[in-house]
């Protein structure tokens, strides 16, 4: 999709798009040589500027067929134009429409830029591997003009596309099947943030042995594809903030379950069990592109989790690198084990103060929380509201579920210093309490369960079906409010 920034239409504009605020109807008075018929047939169509509310028509102008929509602003919030902006675009993206216009009126830098960060989006597609895709669900929308040229070089919008780029990555590398995206092409496919400033550490197996990464690599060994470890860091500080902030993913890049095999409905959804480190490869890309002012490094634990006759068993005992032994009762428990060794890593090599992992870790989270909200696990209550807050003003939400030591008896092991999976009750629970014992005294750390959010069934306005890219605008908009000034 091509976005483009003109103050007058475009000859081959064959689309209109106008934002109206509730009951913004009776003030509306567009450039058209039939407006008032527009405005007619949209009340008649009970069109109230209602968030959520579109409205579509076609007029004739000069002898030219346009194409109109309104969309609704609802209470005018700029966190509504988002989802105005991507729910017109998801009306006419497949619609036969080439050449859309977004009109300005009425609305400020702010409200124009987060309406067009909608529509960029939500004009995401994967479609790459649809070779025989019927023509009315190919995507015709090819450009999209704003009619404001000052917003073009605007800090808001320059920012916020950033952030779009990394959304669409982070969304790429989850939708992406396990053929195309495994731990060495994972790591392949981000090297374009180098060009961005991001500077890269790679580990392989042999540098992950001789460091004792005994967990992490106890899930890979059963897998043909070797691991691999990705830190990518961005100061944009200049070296003023000494310490980074951390962030830390799970990247299972495909997950059968190991030798506890899951079920085979359903396994292929396990590709987007790396949709933990495909957060923060899009994070990154989203901090440099847009050259935040703060210092973050971005880990990610990649491994294959396969049931080869080298795979570990239910029962192995595996050491981690801060030398806690570990029983391994359910291989398909595998993304705790690579998370520890990552987070051990990180901690040990940029000293964080505040360090925060993403995971799609259980699937008990689903049960507790649905697809509404991931969930929050912290040992610090400021950084938990933090994330909360940064969440609803960016549109990923959190809830906060609980950690003690109630829970923490229930993995501890008659053989090891502890198991990785606990009872059946509270598996999201145990489960963060297994990683809150790899935390360092004095770090500030918050676990992200994010496995009902990564993928959806059904669109929304600002994704379609599939990858979400969740976590990119949570953590961006955290970095934003506490590490920058």
């Amino acid at each position: 999709m091509n976005f483009n920034f003109a103050n007058e239409r475009p000859a081959d504009a064959d689309t209109i798009i106008f934002a109206i605020s509730k009951d913004g109807l009776q003030n509306f008075d567009p450039a058209l040589e039939q407006a008032n018929t527009v405005k007619a047939a949209a009340k008649v169509a009970r069109f109230a500027g209602k968030l959520g509310d579109l409205f579509e028509t076609f007029v004739t102008e000069s002898g030219k067929t346009l194409r109109i929509v309104l969309t609704g602003l609802g209470k005018g919030k700029a966190k509504d134009a988002e989802s105005a902006g991507g729910s017109a675009i998801a009306k006419i993206l497949t619609s036969g429409a080439k050449h859309a216009v977004i009109d300005p009126s009425g609305l400020d830098d702010e409200h124009l830029a987060k309406l067009l960060f909608g529509a960029k989006l939500r004009s995401w597609r994967h479609d790459k591997y649809r070779t025989t895709m019927p023509e009315k669900q190919k995507v015709t929308l090819e450009d999209i003009t704003v009619l404001d040229q000052d917003l073009e070089s605007a800090k808001i919008w320059q920012d916020l596309s950033a952030v779009a780029d990394g959304v669409a990555l982070t969304r790429e590398l989850v939708a992406e099947p396990a053929n195309a995206i495994y731990p060495e092409s994972f790591v392949a496919r981000c090297e374009e943030l180098k060009d961005l400033g991001v500077e890269f550490t790679v580990l392989g197996w042999d540098e992950m042995e001789k460091l004792g990464m005994g967990a992490l690599l106890g899930v890979s060994q059963g897998s043909e594809r070797p691991p691999r470890l990705l830190a990518m860091r961005w100061d944009g500080t200049n070296g003023e903030q000494k310490t980074p902030l951390a962030l830390v993913g799970k990247g299972v890049t495909f997950d059968t379950g190991g030798i506890s095999l899951k079920p085979g409905a359903g396994m292929e959804e396990m590709k987007w069990d790396m949709g933990g480190a495909g957060a923060v490869a899009g994070t990154m890309k989203a901090l440099a592109g847009r050259k935040a002012k703060a210092h973050v490094v971005g880990v990610c634990g990649l491994v294959e989790n396969m049931p080869d006759g080298k795979a570990q068993r239910p029962g192995d005992v595996v050491t981690s690198m801060n030398g806690q032994t570990i029983e391994v009762i359910n291989t398909d428990a595998e993304g705790r084990l690579v998370l520890c060794d990552a987070m051990e890593w990180t901690q040990e090599t940029f000293k964080p103060e505040v360090l925060i992992d993403l995971a799609t870790l259980t699937g008990a989270m689903i049960i507790a929380l649905g697809n509404e909200h991931a969930g929050c696990f912290s040992n610090d209550d400021d950084l938990a509201e933090d994330l909360i807050d940064a969440g609803k003003d960016a549109g990923d939400p959190l809830w906060r579920l609980p950690v003690g030591p109630a829970y923490d008896k229930l993995i501890n092991s008659p053989i090891a210093d502890m198991k990785n999976v606990g009872p059946r009750g509270a598996g999201s629970i145990t489960a963060a309490q297994f990683l809150k014992r790899f935390v360092k005294d004095g770090v500030k750390w918050a676990h992200l369960d994010i496995a009902g959010m990564v993928w959806a069934d059904k669109p929304s306005p600002v994704w379609d079906k599939g990858a979400t890219g969740y976590g990119v605008r949570l953590l961006n908009q955290y970095v934003a409010d506490h590490f920058e000034d």
